[in-house]
């Protein structure tokens, strides 16, 4: 009976969940109330209280169900290692992309936590997660470009980039082929880092021959 009370609970928790993404994506979270949550999980607004302290612990529970990504991203990357690291770099970076058209929790839980909510009051807590995710995929992404020899500041170019097609793909999805335009895109970017650091060097050659 125990064992069949805890699967019960589990489910109603699963349920709150479901309807907190689905209204947070919908409505936006500073819209959507924990009674807006219970009437459309199909409990009680006691049941919500049971399973999470305040909307900011329901939000962080829905994040925690995904990893969005960047964060994603950071842990793969610091996988890079120094036999092709841009070319392990670039197909990381792409497999983001990927993701986030292929998986639509994925892309509700990122446009939630970057488009549909703010960052006040209880909810300070996510901003502070949304940065941490950022400065670790800076720094991974830093990790690979100095394998290969490139200036880990342009790390944050090419996150921007990453970031950017992912926000203006999501305001119209229909508009581009998110994986191929990144890609292609991120092939540039990458190209031109190794065009100009190749330059660099073969001027550097030059002066010290004179």
């Amino acid at each position: 009976m125990a064992r069949r009370t805890k699967a019960e609970a589990l489910a109603t928790r699963t349920a709150i969940l479901d309807a907190a993404e689905r209204l947070f994506h919908e409505r936006g979270v500073s819209r959507t109330s924990l009674q807006h949550v219970a009437q459309a999980a199909g409990v009680t607004r006691g049941a919500v209280y049971w399973h999470f302290e305040d909307k900011a612990d329901l939000f962080n529970a829905m994040m925690e169900r995904v990893r969005l990504p960047l964060e994603e991203a950071a842990v793969r990357l610091d996988n890079c290692d120094a036999g092709e690291p841009l070319q392990q770099l670039r197909q990381l970076l792409v497999s983001v992309l990927q993701r986030v058209d292929d998986d639509p929790q994925s892309r509700r839980v990122f446009e939630i936590a970057t488009h549909k909510v703010e960052y006040v009051d209880e909810l300070v807590a996510v901003q502070t997660r949304h940065l941490q995710a950022v400065r670790e995929h800076l720094a991974t992404i830093g990790r690979c470009l100095a394998r290969a020899g490139i200036d880990t500041r342009d790390a944050l170019g090419l996150h921007t980039l990453l970031v950017g097609f992912i926000h203006t793909w999501m305001l119209d999805p229909g508009s581009f082929d998110l994986a191929r335009e990144g890609a292609r895109a991120i092939d540039v970017y990458l190209a031109g880092l190794a065009a100009r650091d190749a330059q660099a060097a073969s001027s550097a050659g030059t002066c010290a021959a004179r």
